[in-house]
């Protein structure tokens, strides 16, 4: 991970260090070993260097290649190194050649297409002085960010961060006020572009971007697909033929430069991709793989903290362990990254700040967790289709397994959905559906933390409705499990990661985002991805022997973020109350402001109450950043 950005000047301007010069100090918490900076008639392109593999810790970036006048920034990964060299045959016995500079070589050689070429996590922007047109791209399913703003007539600028980009003395600093709504209202996974300013854009995954100093063009390069029915012969075939694709897509992400940690919770997405990666590690000589847990103080009340000491059993780690209870080393730094979040959505992560400022502390810089995990073995609605089919024993079976996984009624609550969604009638289930909609909408203003005045004002009950799918409805049909896969929402989460690491100076991987294991999980029948009321049991089976056994066949799933927020908020204390009230009085009602006062008081317990300081502080933090810069350029 690195920071990248630049400027195109218009209209005859030019631009030099000064310009970028604010930019690159935001992106200096991604970027801190390296800068570097390109300039050429009236544009300048922007680097800022995470040392993570060895080919970056050597390549020039920006990269200049003089043959062709092209040149490149990028933040990039690539796991097809060897393939990318082959095809373009630029092997050079002795020399290092950087992923920035394989890019860069690919454009030259597919131009536009190059990206389809492309595997790993990767966003780069490369200058083509030739047809003097910018040509960005954002990898497929958007591990690296890019954000950009066209001010006509003054500059086309582009940054890792949308907060970097109106840094640009050009680009407009006016808040997005329907983002805030958004926050307040939980609609995190609006859409793919917006940012929390008006004049910013996202580049969405699997998307690039040119422009020539005339127009902007935006076009996908790539998409989901359902592969073809994986047909094998046994579980235990399904198992072994799983393996051979995590295996590899946990040694891809193990190259490095000064070596690798990975998050260890009690659950069977980390606690896999742990396992694994020890192993890879120690046929080649290396490790102990070193991780990091976040837990709570007692094993015996806890089951999320008692898995964890079964998950420290797995062979070649060495196992640190973080208390919400114990975090009088790191609290300062805490607080102060919380203060200081790229976005309000990033204030309920004290878990993951937790982990990954501890390893930093150790000296690491690159991070493997298991977040994905949800999203590859995603099975929407497995006992709907049972029903629809007419399977009803085993609908009923799997609806017992839930009831025993999850505990409560968990299994006969998604069977009522499921048979619903199964046997009504589309008509009637679209009817319920806009009923129940309407019935939210009308309660806006009314209950929850947004103020009457503030919803009408960004047209809530629009953002609601753009954000709903109609083709949802039918949640039962094959392509569910694409758009599920595409949904807003998982590139929220992936954001939501690489914001948090980045601040701290940390990269963070995630072998279940690799497109050949997607593409594999897609391509498994359901019977693969949930069985008995066990979810994900394809990878249950497949980590026999890896995984110790009260970790594999582990019940529910409990998760002690909302405590490590909660201590982090209240170290933070309660905030100026003349000046949260008028921080807050354009967007939160009158008694969302008094409760959150009141609560601040005490230790935060409360999602909502925590959103609302979490907002407070970002939009302080915010102010005096912006103050700053005001006083920069006047002095």
């Amino acid at each position: 991970m690195s920071g990248i950005c630049g400027v195109v000047s218009l209209g005859g301007r030019t631009s030099d260090e000064g310009d970028i010069e604010p930019i690159m100090e935001v992106l200096t918490s991604r970027g801190p070993d390296r800068r570097g900076l390109w300039s050429d008639n009236g544009v300048i392109l922007g680097h800022t260097l995470l040392a993570t593999t060895p080919e970056a810790a050597v390549e020039p970036m920006p990269f200049d290649d003089p043959e062709s006048g092209c040149v490149i920034t990028a933040d990039a990964r690539l796991d097809n190194r060897d393939d990318i060299i082959e095809a373009l045959g630029i092997f050079e016995p002795g020399r290092i050649i950087g992923d920035g500079e394989l890019i860069l070589r690919a454009y030259l050689n597919w131009g536009e297409a190059c990206p389809t070429k492309l595997l790993g996590d990767f966003a780069f922007a490369i200058w083509d002085s030739r047809r003097q047109r910018l040509f960005c791209a954002r990898d497929h399913m958007g591990m690296r960010q890019l954000a950009y703003a066209h001010v006509p007539g003054q500059a086309f600028v582009f940054a890792t961060e949308p907060k970097a980009v109106v840094c640009h003395a050009s680009v407009p600093k006016d808040l997005n006020e329907g983002r805030i709504a958004d926050f307040l209202d939980g609609l995190e996974a609006y859409d793919l572009i917006e940012t929390f300013f008006v004049s910013v854009a996202r580049l969405p995954p699997a998307h690039w971007i040119s422009f020539d100093r005339k127009r902007v063009q935006i076009a996908r390069f790539w998409q989901f697909e359902r592969s073809a029915e994986l047909r094998l012969k046994s579980d235990a075939d399904y198992a072994e033929a799983f393996l051979s694709v995590f295996d590899l897509s946990v040694r891809a992400r193990l190259r490095n430069a000064g070596g690798v940690s990975a998050m260890l919770s009690g659950g069977i997405d980390s606690s896999s991709v742990v396992a694994v990666a020890a192993r890879a590690l120690a046929m080649n000589g290396a490790g102990p793989l070193h991780t990091y847990s976040c837990m709570g103080p007692d094993g015996g009340s806890c089951p999320e903290t008692r898995a964890i000491g079964h998950a420290t059993r797995i062979p070649g780690i060495e196992a640190h362990l973080i208390s919400y209870e114990a975090l009088e080393d790191l609290t300062d730094d805490l607080v102060k990254l919380t203060q200081a979040e790229s976005e309000p959505f990033d204030c309920v992560m004290g878990l993951l700040r937790a982990a990954y400022l501890a390893a930093r502390r150790d000296g690491f810089k690159v991070m493997l967790d298991g977040g994905g995990g949800d999203i590859a073995f995603t099975s929407p609605n497995y006992i709907g289709r049972l029903v629809r089919g007419g399977r009803f024993a085993r609908a009923l079976s799997e609806a017992r397994g839930m009831n025993s996984f999850w505990g409560g009624r968990a299994g006969w609550s998604s069977l009522g959905r499921g048979a619903w969604a199964a046997l009504a009638p589309t008509s009637m289930r679209a009817l319920r559906r806009r009923v129940a909609w309407w019935h939210r909408d009308a309660a806006i203003g009314k209950t929850g933390t947004v103020s009457r005045e503030f919803a009408r004002r960004v047209d809530l009950a629009a953002r609601r409705r753009k954000l709903r799918d109609p083709a949802d409805i039918d949640y039962l049909s094959d392509g569910q499990r694409v758009r599920s896969l595409a949904h807003p929402i998982v590139v929220a989460g992936v954001e939501r990661y690489d914001r948090v690491a980045a601040a701290i100076g940390m990269e963070a991987r995630d072998p279940f985002s690799d497109l050949r294991l997607i593409d594999f999980c897609l391509s498994l029948p359901r019977s693969q991805l949930q069985e008995g009321g066990w979810p994900k049991i394809l990878l249950r089976r497949a980590m026999a022997g890896l995984v110790p056994e009260e970790v594999r066949w582990r019940r529910g799933k409990e998760h002690l973020g909302p405590r490590f927020t909660s201590a982090v908020f209240a170290a933070i204390g309660e905030p100026p109350e003349v000046d949260f009230r008028d921080r807050m009085s354009p967007y939160v009602n009158s008694a969302w402001k008094e409760f959150a006062l009141a609560k601040a008081r005490s230790l935060l317990d409360c999602q909502e109450e925590i959103d609302v300081i979490g907002l407070y502080h970002w939009l302080k933090t915010l102010d005096c950043e912006f103050n700053r810069q005001s006083a920069r350029s006047l002095s």
